[in-house]
This record gives C-alpha cells, structure tokens and sequence, in this order.
C-alpha cells in the first residue's frame, strides 16, 4: 500500500470555512475543524496554517453551481478565494461541484444521531468532507475485479 499526500478540502461560507482532510492512503474523507471568518488575510493563512501541518499537496473548493450546472451569485467570490489561496498556500487548487452539499450533510449527520444545524462547525466540516470525498472518488481508479 502506498501512501499519497494528503489533500484539503473546503466548504466556503460567509461566516465559517469548513475544512476536511483525506486519509493517508487517499481514499476517504473526515472533517477536522471550521475556521471562524475574520479577515481575508487571517482566513488564508489559518489555511495555510492546516495545509503546512497536515502536507497538503492539494486544496479542493466547494464550487456552488446551480442545479443547470451554471454558475451561482458566490462563484466568483468562490473563485477569487480560490485565487488567493494559490498564491498564499504555493498549492494547486481545484474546484468541486457542491450541489446537494447541504441535503447530504444533514442526512448524514441525522444517521449518525446529530440534530441538524445544532452544531453548525460540525455541519461545515461534514459539507467539507463530503465535498472532497467527491472529489476522490471521482480521481480513484475503479476496484479491480
């Protein structure tokens, strides 16, 4: 088994950014924590801060479409954070369709026994989670048979 480097992912919100980490062998997804929004400055650096500690190699954004697969009124925002961060992290950035993001969140933290949106750290870092989960599932190669 071969260990890959380890990827960031983000779920971007107005008041919090939710931040998840993939496992050693790159195959799974876990939330770590929700950074509390202060500044622009202060937001990149305590990601860059997580990326550093945890050697990231690579940083996944929740990029919020909408339903038609056209860009919603925060892509840009999105973006231009995404911008930023590359240039304060050195680190590639990819974005990751986040619809439905919000549904699967709070059906799985409902399974797991959570009241929905009663920790809205631990929603954030579920939505960041599921948003890099998606991104590796798509980037791992099917089991072989």
């Amino acid at each position: 088994m071969s260990h890959k480097p380890r990827i960031i992912g983000l779920d971007i919100g107005d008041s919090r950014i939710g931040v998840a980490i993939s496992d050693p062998l790159g195959t799974t997804a876990a939330g770590i924590e929700a950074i509390h929004r202060v500044s622009l400055a202060e937001d990149l650096e305590a990601v860059k801060q997580i990326a550093e500690r945890h050697g990231a190699v690579e940083i996944v954004l929740g990029f919020p479409q909408s339903f038609d697969g056209s860009d919603s009124s925060p892509v840009e925002k999105i973006r231009a954070f995404g911008r930023k961060l590359a240039q304060v992290t050195g680190l590639p950035i990819v974005y990751e369709d986040e619809r439905l993001t919000t549904i699967s969140t709070i059906r799985t933290l409902t399974v797991q026994g959570f009241k929905a949106n009663k920790g809205k750290e631990l929603d954030d870092m579920q939505a960041a989670a599921i948003i890099l989960q998606k991104f590796l599932d798509r980037k791992e190669p099917p089991p072989s048979a």
